[in-house]
């Protein structure tokens, strides 16, 4: 199958190398925002440090034209949701399958955001006989299939909270930590994150799509939110974090059913290990955790490491797999956006 890669950053250089891996796939072409980038060898963006004979381009037309199977799309979308869209519905009209790390809000839209801005993708769906599959880490795998895969072991379901617990500190994007999560800003500063129901947009289509995976129809999904600040100065990755600016972040997506939360998503977010040490902590150096109450009770923690030692690697590379990985299944599919109820089990290729 040939597949397009669009966007060679934090996600997408591991998505090339993931391509490249796997012998079904095929790179064809490899679109990138920049000059500084084009007429760059795709290995060399990948850091692969050997050649992969494609060379990456800003012309997205040229792309298009080469009819790939599948684009794999891990441009950034946080800011610039409209133009991510149209960026998805030219693919879809054109007949291009993609799998793709967002807007997150397409892992299960259901809900989430209002029918009259969905039908236009499901319609570029239909005509271009194409599909679309949003997905990653989280949301994806470790608040979908892994939560669902241990519910199958439950006689009585009462909560299943599922949660990323991590040190973004080795995260080095600062418009995702700075701009869009607020980090670093004064603790009176709402950042886009943290603005009424986005949340709830980003992160809804997870206790949704549990819900719909487990039968529960949910009454509403709520949000809620604690800040910490730093103690004093100090540098991660991306930038300078100053005292008393925001450092640490805890926040949870809750599924209501009966005036109670059913399905949960939670995230614990600190840019030094001893912030909140009241709060839940990882096991290992980060981890995802999935909590089922109910009968019996379950605790199942997925430890993430690269192989440079660092856990935000590891979960980047989880995002970037998720979607190579996906590619047979999503183009085998019939046409439409795809949920991950919709497709069968994907796995990795080769031991």
């Amino acid at each position: 199958m040939r597949v397009v890669q669009w966007s060679t950053g934090n996600v997408g250089r591991h998505a090339l190398a993931g391509i490249a891996a796997r012998p079904d796939l095929e790179l064809a072409g490899v679109w990138v925002s920049s000059a500084a980038k084009a007429g760059k060898d795709a290995g060399e963006l990948a850091g692969l440090g050997r050649p992969l004979g494609v060379s990456a381009t800003t012309d997205a037309d040229a792309l298009i034209a080469l009819k790939p199977d599948c684009v794999l799309y891990t441009a950034m979308a946080d800011d610039r949701l409209v133009e991510a869209v149209e960026d998805l519905k030219r693919f879809l009209r054109a007949g291009i399958n993609v799998v793709s790390s967002s807007p997150v809000f397409l892992q299960y839209p259901e809900g989430v955001v209002p029918p009259e801005m969905i039908e236009p993708i499901r319609e570029a769906a239909r005509e271009g006989g194409a599909s679309l599959w949003v997905n990653g880490i989280d949301p994806g795998f470790a608040n979908d299939w892994l939560p669902l895969v241990l519910t199958g072991v439950c006689e009585r379901i009462d909560e299943v909270r599922c949660m990323e617990i991590l040190d973004y500190s080795t995260y080095d994007q600062g418009k995702v930590l700075f701009d869009i999560m607020g980090f670093g800003r004064e603790m009176d500063d709402l950042p886009l994150l943290l603005q009424p129901g986005v949340l709830s947009l980003a992160w809804g289509s997870v206790v949704r799509q549990l819900a719909a995976g487990l039968d529960v129809e949910l009454d509403a999904v709520e949000e809620v939110y604690e800040r910490l600040p730093a103690p004093e100065t100090f540098e991660i990755a991306s930038g300078t974090i100053k005292e008393g600016t925001a450092a640490a972040l805890r926040f949870e997506v809750r599924g209501m059913r009966g005036g109670r939360a059913v399905c949960v998503l939670e995230h614990v977010t600190r840019l030094r290990g001893d912030l909140g040490p009241d709060w839940p902590q990882p096991s290992g150096q980060g981890c995802y955790r999935v909590k089922v109450t109910g009968e019996p009770n379950y605790e199942l923690d997925l430890r993430l490491v690269g192989t440079d030692g660092d856990h935000n690697t590891a979960g980047l590379k989880a995002t970037a797999m998720r979607l190579v990985n996906a590619v047979p299944a999503v183009v085998a599919a019939p046409p439409g956006l795809l949920t991950a109820l919709d497709l069968p089990l994907v796995t990795g290729r080769g031991l």
